[in-house]
């Protein structure tokens, strides 16, 4: 198992809001799992429980957040950090909040790599020219000594996923990655990273509200409401038979043209 999520309650201290109510969630290597839900359904809370990134001074966590056996909840500041970006990747939703706007691309994309290995520099630039292709970023070379706001909003989520991915994380957690882009670039960012999954085993934890973008990339969707999950399976049977009224309005809620081109 890579990711066993055991009973995960997180409360905020500053509102006494329980965000996560009793969470059990588990990942294999290599498998996608789309975690859905309403905006405030306690998804990213989740998420960012499990990525290391949620302000612990903030927040009262217990549970067991279990990656290849190691309790992250349990894990050091410093521990934490050792596994956030080397085994853990992040995208996020609005690709411009993750890069520096005065920092080239090509230095951004290269970062995890200075943080985490000895590596010459020479090959990390390697390293990162090729995740750079891998993504599909047009003429690698050029694109490095880009600053953000030189590239499309597309080209920026590729650059964050080159960046997460450059290392070979073990999992890849995205956070709404499609949300602020238009459908057809959308199509695209969730084709590449069905293929990045795809070729070299990453598993996947999507995060989002949109049912139709999870049954494009995942072959497993989690149903999150009022924190907590209220239906798991897979993705093609909750489309069929849905069993809990929830997923049931989620999925009516469709457009029926997208649903249509699924």
């Amino acid at each position: 198992m890579l990711l066993n999520i055991r009973d995960l309650h997180v409360t905020f201290l500053s509102t006494g809001k329980e965000a996560v109510r009793g969470v059990d969630l588990a990942i294999e290597p290599g498998q996608r799992l789309g975690l859905v839900g309403e905006s405030g359904s306690g998804k990213t809370v989740t998420a960012m429980a499990l990525s290391g990134l949620i302000e612990r001074w903030n927040v009262n966590m217990t549970g067991q957040v279990l990656f290849e056996d190691r309790d992250l909840l349990a894990c050091s500041r410093e521990e934490l950090r050792r596994v956030q970006g080397k085994d853990i990747g992040v995208v996020f939703q609005e690709p411009m909040t993750s890069l520096n706007p005065l920092m080239k691309v090509g230095r951004q994309v290269e970062e995890v790599l200075r943080i985490h290995t000895d590596l010459p520099a020479a090959e990390i630039r390697r390293m990162a020219l090729q995740a750079m292709e891998q993504v599909g970023l047009p003429d690698p070379e050029r694109t490095y000594e880009k600053y953000p706001h030189q590239l499309s909003g597309g080209q920026r989520q590729r650059a964050v996923i080159a960046s997460a991915m450059v290392i070979h994380p073990k999992l890849l957690i995205c956070d709404e990655p499609t949300t602020a882009l238009d459908v057809t670039v959308q199509a695209q960012i969730l084709a590449l990273l069905r293929d990045v999954s795809d070729r070299f085993g990453v598993a996947i934890l999507l995060i989002s509200h949109d049912l139709s973008v999870v049954r494009r990339l995942c072959d497993q969707v989690a149903v999150m409401y009022q924190g907590r999950i209220v239906e798991r399976g897979e993705t093609d049977a909750i489309f069929r038979a849905p069993q809990d009224e929830y997923t049931r309005r989620l999925i009516a809620a469709i457009p029926k043209k997208r649903k249509h081109h699924d």
